[in-house]
């Protein structure tokens, strides 16, 4: 197992420095820091601002390859991803806007996960029924509604009920706001801005992973080793935990490794609705100001959480399949 799992790291690994320079040389080649500045202004010193961009190693009149090599040596040696036309460091953003993402979607995504896989569970256990028919109906329009309209639709639900009840329950702009002076009240002003970001990811969440694994549960439900539990006295219930629910799993653990990196930087959406400065928002911020070395950073960062995601899937199906650990 451990050889098993030690070559698809290696492999990871080398997929990974593939990437990240593919995705150098399209950032370098496709974005203009320049452009950042204003040359049509008769004031602006243009010598200095090149001499800036060189400093920087974003001066564009520098050939890509030996941009990308500076910029290697740099992260390789120093782990320094370089500045942003404006001089701010690379590393210090990520460094704020990646625990901003991990406090909004570690919760969302772990809810959407169990949440999904549970409640899929559950209506292929009672396929065609009222319940079953009802849930699908609601997935559906959840997985159709686009993320901006969920989250606003949520944000005016939330303030028709802090107006109805008279009180603040949903805070919802921003990670934090207005401080109580009680014990634990940051604790629960956080919590409160929180809450609703969380429950506009993990509902899209929920509704998608249950579909897939209600489709995955139908299909093994039918299987002979399952009738053969059923035969040799186990319950329904019992036969779905220890043979269906598990085979649907392996799967499973595959599609949920391909969406971790889409958890981070693919809820901009969200994050700018809610005005969460993470990694989703960082991701179209760079890219907007013309940010060669914060783009590659938001790629890194995002094959990163898919390689991880990947490892964590192949020691998952190692765990669940056992067909996997005697080959």
């Amino acid at each position: 197992m451990y050889r098993y799992l030690a070559k698809r790291l290696l492999n990871y690994v080398i997929l990974l420095f593939i990437a990240v320079t593919l995705a150098y040389f399209l950032a370098g080649s496709a974005l203009e820091p320049k452009s950042v500045f204003d040359y049509t202004n008769p004031h602006l010193d243009k010598a200095s601002i090149d001499a800036q961009l060189a400093s920087y190693n974003l001066n564009t009149d520098v050939s890509v390859a030996q941009r990308y090599w500076i910029w290697l040596k740099s992260v390789v040696t120093q782990w320094d991803w370089g500045r942003t036309p404006k001089g701010d460091y690379v590393n210090k953003l990520l460094a704020t806007r990646i625990w901003v993402s991990v406090r909004l979607i570690f919760i969302a995504s772990f809810v959407g996960i169990i949440g999904g896989v549970a409640l899929g569970a559950w209506t292929a256990a009672r396929q065609y029924k009222f319940s079953d028919r009802t849930i699908s109906i609601l997935c559906l329009i959840v997985i159709s509604t686009p993320t901006i309209v969920l989250a606003t639709v949520l944000q005016i639900a939330a303030t028709r009920f802090n107006q109805s009840t008279g009180t603040s329950f949903f805070e919802f702009i921003g990670e934090t706001g207005q401080i109580g002076s009680y014990p634990g009240a940051e604790i629960v002003n956080r919590l409160q801005h929180l809450l609703l970001p969380t429950i506009s990811l993990s509902l899209s969440g929920i509704a998608t992973y249950s579909r897939y694994q209600r489709n995955l549960m139908l299909d093994t439900l039918g299987a002979d080793y399952v009738r053969t539990a059923r035969a040799k006295g186990l319950t329904k219930g019992q036969a779905m935990r220890r043979h269906a629910l598990r085979t649907a799993l392996v799967p499973m653990a595959t599609y949920f490794a391909f969406v971790i990196a889409n958890l981070f930087t693919g809820a901009a959406i969200t994050e700018q609705i809610y005005a969460w400065n993470g990694m989703g928002s960082y991701s179209v911020t760079s890219i907007q100001g013309q940010d060669i070395n914060g783009t590659v950073a938001v790629v890194a960062f995002s094959a990163v959480c898919t390689f991880f995601g990947l490892m964590l899937s192949d020691v998952f199906t190692v765990a669940v399949d056992p067909r996997v650990r005697v080959s």
